[in-house]
């Protein structure tokens, strides 16, 4: 099993990311949230034009292929001057989950606040998201509030706000 983590760069990864997302977030996030909240969701957040302008804000999504299929996708946001870093996506499709593949991804997001000297990584999660909020907590995550955020729509965000202090070398 040969991964490989690429900066998403192009209009051809940026589709291959929505495309992911689609696919992911139907098959985890049902039951979660309604299907109304997930088709909205990835219109507003994980559609081509939405991801377009997340990298010209300063998002650093990268896509995540196996054996040169793609299989996940997480996307990072440095908060240099404020020495932290949101991690504001990590998605890894179901059939690959538990294969260490999520874990690989979070040590290269560790890897990479280190290169930029960021101290706090940060995310939210899904409040019954359990198995989620169970995988950050087993790499050193742990809860540091709730958040309850309006989407619009009629939709709400009921999330966790977890923090993990990144030790530099």
């Amino acid at each position: 099993m040969t991964q490989i983590i690429l900066r998403v760069k192009d209009a051809e990864d940026i589709a291959v990311v929505a495309a992911l997302a689609e696919e992911i977030w139907n098959q985890h996030f049902i039951g979660i949230i309604s299907q109304g909240q997930v088709d909205y969701m990835l219109g507003k957040f994980q559609s081509v034009g939405a991801i377009e302008e997340q990298i010209a804000a300063g998002y650093e999504y990268y896509l995540v292929r196996v054996d040169d299929e793609p299989v996940g996708y997480f996307a990072l946001v440095p908060q240099v001057e404020e020495d932290q870093a949101m991690l504001s996506k990590i998605y890894v499709k179901a059939q690959q989950r538990g294969s260490g593949l999520g874990k690989a991804m979070m040590e290269f997001v560790e890897g990479r606040c280190k290169e930029l000297g960021i101290d706090r990584l940060w995310l939210t999660v899904n409040r019954h998201n359990t198995e989620t909020i169970g995988f950050y907590e087993h790499l050193g995550f742990s809860k540091s509030g709730e958040l309850l955020q309006d989407i619009g729509n009629g939709y709400v965000m009921d999330d966790y706000k977890m923090v993990k202090h990144i030790k530099q070398a």
